[in-house]
């Protein structure tokens, strides 16, 4: 198996890679970008950002600021269960049978929402996966230094491994979240990746690398698959063949082979993560020669052209169809107030304004942070798709014509919510 096969394997089985950085033994092996994602652009690592909150960790640590067996109460006045320590929220042992952050993030406060909740067993007795537990270990970092986690690895982190800007959502209270949220680009993550497997010039606290990607607990009853039942460390997991990760939702990876000497970092748009690291076991283990990587392209739409002005249908009663949607309402297709169709390219109106796509067949346009692709798929079929190249999410129009109406059906080929919409029906203007 090689680097090629991967890739090929990835393209007729996951197709949905963005980037892609194989290091071993320090050098890079392989390094390629599917087109319209870019090699200079940041992408949004969802849950691998809890691998670089339990880095501040570490360097809070080591600097005295935090200690793994103080009560996280401590850190809040008193208020919390007092058996809940620093570690058990690095290991996800908070004795809550259940992630806290959707119930703690209900309010301005999250952190007083997370010790408001009971806890239901043992701390340190019980693994479950709880993103609510990385935020509070964010929280405790950022309240003992005063400084942001990106500001605070700035110079402990980013700066020494050569990263430029990082972004980081906020909560309410303008905290970096930690459990998710944090933004780098895909080299980025080879290199947090290669001084975790290997820190030559000692950027990390003495010891945090073993202590932080070891097996703390058992976590075996968590999940079905294997690679999610090796173990978990600090914000870190264990993973077969010896390896160890950071990961995030639809296929953001660090992954560590320290018995090849080999680090994986992609960047992706999938729903299926244990498909990708079965193709990393299958084809990435063995001897691994460098190779440049050919041209690559996340698919295009194929068809024919749009060639006439088809004129713009306005949709009657433009609507939000669940309010309580996490997707901010620009995002949302129901609130389209019109679409024109114009000669390769099609031009939506909601309420925050104009949105203009390029639509060329089997290739993408775009620049900044969007990128589209369209062309006639059928009789009265036209099919256009827009990439959001900050991160995963890549939107499917497909619009049906009827006369002087048109239907179209919007989906969504990843999504922490429903992938479909209902049909948006416009008429011509």
């Amino acid at each position: 198996m090689s680097v090629r096969s991967f890739v090929e394997a990835a393209g007729r089985d996951i197709d949905a890679l963005h980037g892609m950085v194989l290091l071993r033994g320090g050098e890079t092996v392989a390094e390629g970008y599917w087109r319209p994602y870019r090699k200079d652009a940041p992408h949004q690592l969802f849950s691998l950002s809890k691998s670089f909150t339990s880095t501040a960790v570490g360097f809070a640590v080591a600097e005295g600021l935090v200690g793994l067996d103080d009560p996280v109460a401590g850190y809040f006045g008193g208020h919390g269960d007092p058996r809940l320590l620093v570690r058990h929220l690095l290991t996800m042992t908070t004795g809550h049978v259940e992630d806290t952050m959707s119930p703690m993030s209900r309010g301005e406060d999250w952190a007083a929402g997370f010790l408001d909740l009971p806890v239901e067993r043992e701390p340190g007795t019980h693994f479950v996966y709880n993103t609510g537990a990385t935020y509070m270990a964010a929280a405790i970092v950022q309240r003992v230094t005063g400084r942001r986690l990106v500001d605070y690895l700035r110079p402990r982190l980013f700066d020494p491994l050569g990263f430029g800007e990082v972004t980081w959502e906020q909560c309410p209270a303008g905290l970096d979240v930690g459990g998710f949220g944090m933004s780098a680009r895909t080299t980025e993550i080879a290199r947090f990746g290669q001084l975790y497997l290997r820190d030559e010039r000692g950027i990390l606290p003495d010891g945090w690398a073993e202590q932080a990607t070891r097996a703390q607990v058992d976590n075996r009853a968590a999940a079905q698959n294997p690679d999610w039942q090796e173990g978990y460390g600090f914000q870190f997991w264990r993973g077969r063949h010896g390896t160890f990760r950071g990961d995030g939702a639809f296929g953001q990876f660090c992954v560590v082979m320290p018995e090849q000497d080999t680090v994986l970092a992609l960047t992706s748009g999938t729903a299926d993560l244990a498909a990708v690291l079965d193709l990393v076991w299958e084809h990435l283990l063995g001897e691994l020669e460098p190779v440049d990587l050919p041209d690559l392209a996340m698919p295009g739409v194929q068809g024919e052209p749009a060639r006439e002005e088809l004129g713009t249908f306005v949709v009657a009663r433009p609507r939000r169809s669940r309010p309580g949607d996490w997707r901010p309402s620009y995002e949302q297709p129901p609130t389209i107030r019109s679409i024109t169709f114009g000669p390769e390219r099609v031009s939506i109106v909601d309420e925050t304004g104009t949105h203009e796509h390029v639509c060329r067949p089997g290739e993408w346009h775009g620049d900044g942070w969007r990128a589209s692709t369209g062309a006639w798929t059928g009789p009265g079929e036209y099919t256009f798709k827009v990439a959001h190249t900050d991160g995963p999410f890549v939107r499917t129009y497909r619009c049906h014509f009827d006369g002087d109406a048109v239907t179209v059906t919007p989906g969504d080929n990843v999504s922490f919510g429903p992938t479909g919409y209902p049909p948006v029906h416009a008429t011509r203007d």
